[in-house]
């Protein structure tokens, strides 16, 4: 273990004066490293007869003196602990090469009439950038479109979501400060890179799209009704100086809670909107014809459980888990007032899941999912089986952020990597066999030395879950080995192989990486996305248990050598799985996390969460939250590991008060020497700018090599 003094149960006896009620802490004369103690002001919430009290609701109060003045001792204490370790910058720097030498990858590739458009990465610029292609083999003919760092040199204003206009003329942009998420639209020429039109405010605030009118006049747009982010109705803009008008307001499962998905037909004929019932997973889908006097009407509802649609020239194709628990493709005519009834199975339910589906004008593709890893299955108009599309083992072609597209109505493309091999953009079109472009992930970072190996688990119920293993060849399983423990497990959301360059940190140092594949997801399909949800959602932390227990039981390491990490719903994982099981683990990281399950609906975003948690509102899953929510199964006296717990303060998702009163609670009630910190940015849910991605990077690592006693041992260059 390094030299930096521990924190643990010592406490320094702070001065404090009650100020409208709450004790202020006076911090000027702290030591060096001081563990604060929050106040505690007892408030009881009464839920179906149950009275629930805790200790640090003052605490949701971000803008009160009190709140503000017990941040800044957190952030204090944090940046001593980390400004203590004498490795540290030597961590930095390697982190810095990593994440900032020269890198160039592309993201969310799209089309509009023979031009390309792509989302880039290239370090050591703060923030991606977007740019225009007329052949994706040439990268001369590439263009900058809009450049964030050039609209706001600070680094913090960041692309959400693009969508070209179809004949690629224009484009419309959404773009969001400081971490925030709040995007405003933008339409830029082009050619120019001029904005042509008045910007439209809010359009992201619970997540935006845009669908263009054919001829490029116009197009629909998301914008919320509620100032605080509910409602969201589907809009029309008239470029020029038509008011925009609201185009589509229900009918919505739960109006309050609707997400909207637009897009349009290749042809331009028809317009979809796919509307999720907050997060859980739950959709309609509506369409209208782009005329004039076109309505609106509604092709399928929740029970049909078409997760996923695609409007062709001629037929909308759907993805549909209705008696499907892995899904079935259906094809119904485009035909003004059909429903999902006069729809035709052409690709029925195997043995593994359909993850994505996009259509060409000859060609159905559907990507299969086993588990975590993915890969292409073509079919003809009818469902015919074409020839096998050759995808490397251990890879995945579409994610939660970049799925399958369509690039006109002839070509399909997406972007194939793995957990060792960075990412390159293939294309493929009927009859012709898929080939690499000149889009490919050009970066230093080499993890081809490294192994993955699949390994299997067995939960409390007798479940097997998966887990990814990547390590050095040869890493002895004699317990010695460090290992880093990560899971989502929730909406659905599938871990599919990533390449990560920030993942050689860990592995250069003689860690193992694990990524498990947890119920919650949607690796197996709706079946496993059901199990770790509302009141099953108990399942989730069982199969992360049963996979710590794993790596010690099979050697890979020990529980002295095992730190575990998760953000935002891997965030509420972590704190479950640290309050059920203390000592699964030396230290944990949990990023952004959900820690109130109780009142977390209290927020905008929260309440987009029930239909994937479950509202106190209901006894039975009142029941069911209390019993895993973090914060409350906190126990005085037990010796909790090091944990670090990271919050952004513009973060619209999940609020920072989980955070926040996470770690006075944890604080109080440890009894181990092991500290809690807290670590606070001024971004949002994700890190802003690259430089604030290194930071946080090099701090969670710098925590987690410090606390398994590994120190950091500088990498000679290559």
């Amino acid at each position: 273990m390094s030299g930096l003094r521990r924190c643990g149960r010592e406490r320094t006896h702070d001065t404090c004066l009650v100020v409208r009620g709450v004790p202020r802490l006076l911090t000027d004369h702290m030591t060096e490293f001081p563990l604060v103690r929050a106040p505690r002001i007892p408030v009881t919430d009464t839920f179906h007869g149950v009275d629930v009290t805790e200790d640090y609701r003052w605490l949701e109060d971000a803008s009160s003196e009190e709140t503000i003045a017990w941040a800044r001792v957190q952030q204090h204490r944090s940046r001593t602990y980390f400004g203590g370790i004498p490795w540290r910058d030597a961590l930095r720097a390697r982190a810095e090469q990593l994440l900032k030498s020269e890198r160039t990858t592309y993201k969310r590739l799209l089309s509009g009439g023979s031009t390309c458009f792509a989302l880039k990465v290239q370090t050591p610029r703060q923030q991606p950038f977007l740019v225009a292609l007329t052949d994706l083999d040439d990268p001369a003919t590439e263009r900058v479109v809009v450049d964030p760092d050039v609209i706001d040199p600070s680094g913090e204003t960041t692309i959400d979501f693009f969508v070209p206009s179809p004949d690629g003329k224009q484009v419309a942009v959404s773009l969001s400060e400081h971490g925030t998420e709040d995007g405003s639209l933008h339409v830029y020429d082009v050619e120019s890179g001029e904005v042509v039109d008045e910007p439209i405010a809010h359009v992201n605030l619970m997540g935006g799209s845009v669908a263009w009118r054919h001829d490029g006049s116009g197009f629909w747009y998301t914008r919320c009704a509620d100032p605080a982010g509910f409602r969201q109705q589907v809009w029309f803009r008239e470029l020029g100086d038509t008011p925009d008008r609201v185009d589509l307001a229900g009918p919505f499962a739960d109006e309050r809670i609707a997400e909207n998905y637009l897009s349009a037909s290749p042809d331009g004929r028809w317009v979809m909107d796919r509307v999720q019932k907050g997060d859980g997973g739950e959709w309609q889908v509506f369409l209208r014809s782009q005329g004039a006097d076109g309505s609106w009407w509604q092709v399928a509802d929740i029970p049909d459980k078409c997760v996923h649609a695609v409007p062709g020239t001629d037929a909308l194709y759907l993805l549909s888990f209705r008696d499907a628990p892995h899904g079935k493709v259906l094809r119904l005519p485009l035909t003004s007032g059909t429903t999902v009834a006069d729809a035709n199975e052409i690709v029925p339910a195997g043995d593994t899941v359909i993850e994505d589906l996009a259509v060409t004008r000859d060609t159905v593709w559907v990507v299969d999912m086993d588990g975590g890893p993915q890969q292409v299955r073509a079919f003809d108009g009818k469902g015919g089986p074409l020839p096998p599309v050759e995808i490397p083992p251990m890879s995945s072609v579409s994610s939660y952020s970049a799925r399958l597209s369509t690039l006109g109505q002839d070509r399909i493309a997406w972007s194939c990597e793995s957990f060792t091999e960075p990412a390159t953009w293939w294309v493929a079109a009927c009859g012709e066999a898929p080939r690499p472009t000149a889009l490919r992930t050009a970066t230093p970072v080499d993890l081809s030395g490294y192994e993955v190996i699949r390994e299997f688990a067995t939960s409390k119920d007798g479940t097997r879950v998966p887990l990814n293993v990547i390590a050095a060849p040869g890493t002895p399983r004699d317990g010695t080995a460090p290992a880093l423990l990560t899971a989502y497990g929730g909406y659905s959301i599938s871990l599919v192989p990533r390449f990560d360059p920030d993942l050689l940190l860990w592995l250069e140092q003689g860690g193992v990486y694990v990524v498990a594949n947890i119920r919650g997801g949607g690796e197996f399909g709706e079946e496993w996305h059901h199990a770790g949800r509302l009141a099953t959602k108990q399942n989730c932390f069982d199969d992360f248990i049963a996979c710590a227990d794993h790596l010690h039981s099979s050697g890979i390491t020990s529980r002295e050598r095992l730190a575990i990490m998760g953000g935002s719903n891997g965030g509420l994982l972590m704190g479950a799985v640290l309050t059920q099981r203390p000592d699964i683990a030396r230290a944990v990281v949990a990023a952004v996390p959900v820690m109130d399950s109780l009142r977390a609906e209290t927020t905008t975003n929260g309440r987009f969460n029930t239909p994937e948690y479950g509202t106190v509102e209901d006894p039975e899953l009142f029941t069911v939250l209390l019993a895993y929510s973090p914060y409350h199964n906190v126990v005085d006296g037990t010796a909790y590991p090091a944990v670090l717990l990271t919050a952004g303060q513009n973060d619209t998702r999940v609020d920072a008060w989980h955070a926040k009163k996470m770690t006075a609670r944890l604080q109080e009630a440890t009894s181990s020497d092991r500290p809690v910190l807290l670590r606070l940015e001024s971004t949002g849910h994700l890190a802003g700018s690259l430089d604030q991605a290194i930071d946080e990077t090099t701090d969670w690592h710098a925590f987690l090599f410090d606390q398994l006693g590994l120190g950091y041992r500088p990498v000679a260059p290559a």
